[in-house]
């Protein structure tokens, strides 16, 4: 059975992306409001049809995972390749800290967003290779028509600035528990279909962190 139809999910809110700090690789836990999203998603998967589930293997993500499962009844399969991008030493940093504490590096990141390796960590372009390989992965196992991906904001963009003709990573919001949707076409071509949904939570706040975004 071909997949056509794949489900970006973004995990449920942490205390740090409260705090507008970039939590990269940091076993950051859903907070209460986190976990409360991640119920109101869990209510909404149940009905789509997935009949496959992947996460990052981040806390944050694992959470997310594992209140879905309780509603999908299958278990999710981990893997590394969907972290988010490891920032390295700027960990747990503001973009004003960032800004203070390492102003040539910051002015590098911005003159060279894609290829820029953060001190101790990835490079965007680096991000989008492994998440391509683990898309392609996910292809090849073929486990349904419908599959959900648990990753975070920069990976979720940088796999679609691969797979969308023309599109701009910059330009895609993805809130907490947003819900982005990938369609196969005719051409086996990949079209968006719904980007950042999130009426599944039916009034409950969702982040988008926006400056902390830009540059990610």
């Amino acid at each position: 059975m071909t997949v056509k139809r794949i489900i970006l999910i973004r995990p449920g809110e942490t205390d740090w992306n409260r705090e507008g700090r970039w939590q990269g690789w940091v076993a950051t836990p859903l907070n209460e409001h986190g976990r409360r999203q991640a119920q109101a998603l869990a209510r909404f998967v149940r009905n789509i049809g997935m009949a496959a589930l992947y996460s990052s293997d981040l806390r944050r993500a694992q959470e997310t995972a594992e209140l879905l499962a309780e509603r999908l009844g299958f278990t999710p399969m981990y893997d590394a390749r969907l972290r988010e991008r490891n920032i390295g030493t700027w960990q747990g940093l503001t973009p004003d800290e960032m800004r203070a504490w390492y102003p040539d590096e910051y002015e590098q990141l911005l003159a060279d967003v894609d290829e820029y390796r953060i001190p101790g960590g990835e490079s965007r372009s680096e991000v989008r290779a492994r998440m391509v390989a683990m898309f392609d992965d996910i292809l090849k196992q073929n486990r349904g028509e419908t599959v959900g991906i648990i990753s975070h904001t920069t990976a979720i963009r940088a796999l679609l600035s691969e797979l969308i003709p023309g599109c701009d990573p910059n330009s895609v919001e993805v809130n907490n528990t947003s819900v982005t949707t990938l369609a196969r076409t005719d051409t086996s071509d990949w079209q968006l279909v719904a980007t950042n949904d999130v009426m599944h939570l039916e009034g409950l706040a969702s982040r988008s962190a926006k400056e902390v975004e830009q540059t990610k």
